[in-house]
């Protein structure tokens, strides 16, 4: 069948294209992509090109699908998975499989193979997401929270990466330090709010979470959604602060628990929030710089002595494991974390190159595309500004009703929103399409 994909050629070379697919193997699943929420990974995948340790070096003259926050539904099954899975099962994927070297044709979905990628109407899963058990069913009522999966499940990784001991008992306690103080600096974007919806709504929470930024905006938006009051009633602290106008910034965090902080995130790749974030960190705090960097050269600084007396850790991660996707999804499930305010922008597969490419220069937090759709990048608080064009794809009625339900919705995107764009907007006139 056909497909129209968002394929990487090469650095800063993305295009949207419409091709066969080859026929499944066997060892092989075809699906249909609905949703792909766009992540800064991929962004430095374009930007980096071949150079990206996912990307093989001959991505020239063989191009790869880009996109792997995806949420979809099953059209055929190859021979060897048919009792597991079958056509119409909605599902969402682990991409962080790392199955083998890039050079060996593999590598991860979203970066190292031609015809698997999220940015697609319709793409093949290959035999090694489902050996390692990565292709998951979704049950949940929307494809976008299948989406958000993905990137909530970095998250959960993040705070199941975090580690403690006790003096002279070298033994690591994995996870965050129940009822300790944490900081999440440069916080209150979309990976951040996922982040705070968390801390505050797991069965492990801090006793005091300080969550910094320096836009005033988003400070005021992630206090509305996430207000102190309701972490107030499950036993959390919240504190919001902004750090752009402050003369000692450390002074200021370290005013919340001046003992130090047990476990803080970084979630921009700065190296001076790096330093902030150990200089604010307690006896036996874990510092996780969650901020992937696009510079391989990108170095921040350790206080020996701290790291020595203090017991100060540093950990790194990136992405999450299985485990982690499927604690997203069950609390997804059960309604405890709602990662919606994550997103800020929908469009259309068309718009993926544009965006990507100038993703870290576009203000919000997660953009939506629903791959099997014609229509503009929209920031949900602008949805009525297309409902005045009588041009606007799809009609200026669909905008208003769109306007309408999200702001029924508090602002956010929602299960409703979905179902009225996939029943009315404009669709990509190839195989796999949405609705």
């Amino acid at each position: 069948m056909k497909t129209t994909a968002v394929r990487l050629h090469g650095t800063n070379d993305l295009r949207v294209e419409t091709f066969e697919l080859p026929a499944i193997a066997e060892d092989q699943i075809l699906t249909r992509v609905v949703s792909d929420s766009i992540c800064m990974s991929t962004y430095k995948a374009a930007v980096q090109g071949a150079e990206h340790k996912r990307v093989p070096a001959d991505v020239a003259a063989n191009p790869v699908m880009v996109g792997h926050e995806l949420c979809g539904e099953i059209l055929e099954v190859g021979a060897r998975w048919r009792e597991k899975f079958a056509p119409g099962q909605r599902f969402i994927i682990q991409p962080a499989i790392n199955y083998k070297p890039v050079m060996e044709g593999h590598g991860a979905p979203g970066y190292s193979y031609p015809y698997t990628g999220g940015a697609a109407t319709a793409m093949i899963l290959p035999n090694e997401i489902m050996e390692l058990d990565c292709l998951l069913p979704w049950e949940g009522e929307s494809f976008y929270l299948g989406s958000l999966a993905e990137p909530i499940s970095t998250i959960v990784g993040t705070f199941h990466a975090m580690y403690h001991t006790r003096k002279y008992v070298y033994t690591h306690e994995m996870d965050i330090k129940p009822g300790g103080a944490m900081a999440m600096l440069a916080a209150a974007g979309p990976m951040g709010l996922g982040a705070v919806d968390y801390a505050i709504h797991r069965d492990r929470r801090p006793r005091v979470l300080v969550v910094t930024d320096i836009d005033a905006s988003r400070l005021a938006r992630a206090k509305r959604l996430l207000p102190p009051e309701e972490a107030r009633r499950h036993g959390v602290e919240l504190h919001y602060l902004n750090t752009s106008d402050l003369p000692d910034a450390v002074q200021a965090i370290r005013s919340y628990s001046p003992e130090g902080f047990d476990d803080v995130f970084v979630f921009a790749p700065v190296p001076a929030l790096f330093d902030q974030g150990r200089e604010v960190l307690g006896y036996d705090g874990c510092l996780n710089f969650f901020a992937g960097p696009s510079r391989k050269d990108l170095y921040g600084s350790l206080n020996l002595y701290d790291l020595h007396y203090s017991a100060h850790h540093v950990v790194g991660t990136s992405g999450g494991g299985t485990e982690d996707l499927r604690e997203s999804v069950e609390l997804m499930a059960a309604g405890r974390i709602n990662p919606s305010a994550m997103i800020t922008h929908i469009g259309g597969i068309t718009v993926v190159p544009e965006t990507v490419l100038n993703l870290p220069k576009i203000p919000g937090g997660k953009k939506l595309i629903y791959t099997g759709l014609t229509i503009p990048l929209v920031a949900l608080e602008e949805l009525a500004m297309p409902a005045e064009r009588s041009d606007a794809p799809g009609g200026p009625e669909l905008w208003g009703d769109l306007a309408e339900i999200v702001a029924a919705h508090q602002g956010l995107w929602s299960a409703e929103a979905e179902r009225h764009l996939l029943a009315h907007a404009p669709r990509v006139e190839s195989g796999g399409t949405a609705g």
